[in-house]
């Protein structure tokens, strides 16, 4: 090992050249199992108003940082015990914020090197002048600052993302909410069967096993299933007693009409809507409209919505027919399992009725 010689200590040329450098109010660590080589680092970083401690070893420096808090860690490759090399790599694990410098022989350099891929801010090769060191000192702290700040920017920026991102999530639940119930109060005073209708669909679908992200876009989407109501008369939607065949044919294309205002959207929730608007009386058996789709030609989406809306309509006042009771509605709709319904979807709806039930409640007309 090489002798420090008094050389090494900051004279007035390297105090100089030193303090052109940002003055830091960092907490530094240094250790090294050489009492003369701790020695010389510790009156060098003393000299430029650093604050710091000093530790014979890696294990004596692993009891020091679990009580106090430190900025950089200036730590010797080769000690006895455990090396620089592994306290590095523990502090890395647990104190992903401190910044290290290591300090090593001539024969370490490609070890010191192999440290800079681990995370370690750079390293100074013995014998080192002052000034060197301490432009590294800088040099790491400066990096580390700098490293903080923008993992701290971008924690805002992602917050900031999130915040936004929720606000538009938010007022576009909204606008969709307030456009499918400008379509059902048109047609009855049933207000939020549309809002039942998102959360029976949410519900189905998860149950199904659908994706969770396709299961809370159907809550959103869903209650657009009727929106092309708006495109029917009055005089067809209100009408109190049963509809002759050529007004039924006019309600039928509510279906056609909903699916062009939607599918004209690049949002994936009202392209979502705009299948389900198209979709949701469509029949297993092939005998509903708009296209007389059979079994799983109609997408999933629909075979959902159609389940939900006949539940909720057979159960809900309309001017032309008074509420079933749940009894007589799921008696109907067995009935109608493998010709009108999907059996599966239409089973599992029967299965889980009391959540079904639990939701009609909480949202009531």
């Amino acid at each position: 090992m090489k002798t420090f010689t008094s050389s090494l200590l900051p004279g007035p040329a390297t105090m100089k050249q030193a303090t052109t450098l940002p003055l830091e109010t960092a907490k530094l660590l240094i250790v090294d199992d050489d009492d003369q080589v701790r020695n010389v680092i510790s009156v060098i970083v003393e000299s430029e108003g650093y604050q710091f401690r000093t530790a014979d070893n890696a294990e004596a420096a692993l009891v020091i940082l679990q009580n106090e808090s430190f900025d950089l860690v200036v730590s010797d490759i080769n000690m006895t015990g455990m090396t620089g090399v592994e306290l590095l790599e523990t502090c890395q694990r647990t104190y992903p914020d401190l910044a290290f410098l290591m300090v090593t022989g001539v024969d370490d350099r490609n070890t010191a090197i192999d440290t800079l891929h681990m995370g370690a801010y750079g390293y100074v090769t013995k014998p080192f002048q002052a000034n060197e060191l301490i432009i590294n000192i800088t040099n790491a702290l400066r990096r580390r600052r700098l490293e903080m700040e923008n993992r701290r920017h971008r924690e805002e920026l992602e917050l900031l993302v999130e915040e936004r991102t929720f606000e538009l999530d938010k007022s576009r639940e909204e606008t969709i909410l307030i456009l499918s119930k400008a379509a059902e109060f048109r047609d009855d005073e049933t207000a939020k069967h549309t809002i039942r209708m998102g959360r029976f669909c949410e519900t189905l679908a998860r149950l199904r096993g659908l994706p969770e992200s396709l299961c809370k876009s159907l809550k959103i989407a869903a209650p657009l299933h009727d929106v092309g109501k708006i495109g029917i008369s009055d005089t067809i939607l209100l009408k109190p007693g049963k509809l002759t065949p050529e007004e039924f044919e006019i309600i039928k294309t509510h279906c056609e009409i909903g699916h062009r205002i939607l599918s004209e959207s690049t949002s994936s929730i009202l392209q979502i809507g705009a299948e389900i608007a198209l979709t949701h009386h469509e029949k297993f058996d092939g005998s509903g409209y708009p296209r007389g789709l059979q079994g799983e030609e109609i997408p999933v989406i629909g075979r959902i919505a159609a389940v939900c809306d006949v539940f909720d309509a057979l159960t809900s006042e309309r001017v032309y027919k008074a509420a079933s009771t749940v009894e007589e509605a799921l008696e109907i709709m067995r009935d109608g399992s493998g010709s009108h319904f999907d059996p599966h979807i239409a089973g599992l709806f029967f299965d889980h009725i009391d959540t079904i039930l639990s939701i009609k409640q909480t949202l009531s007309d």
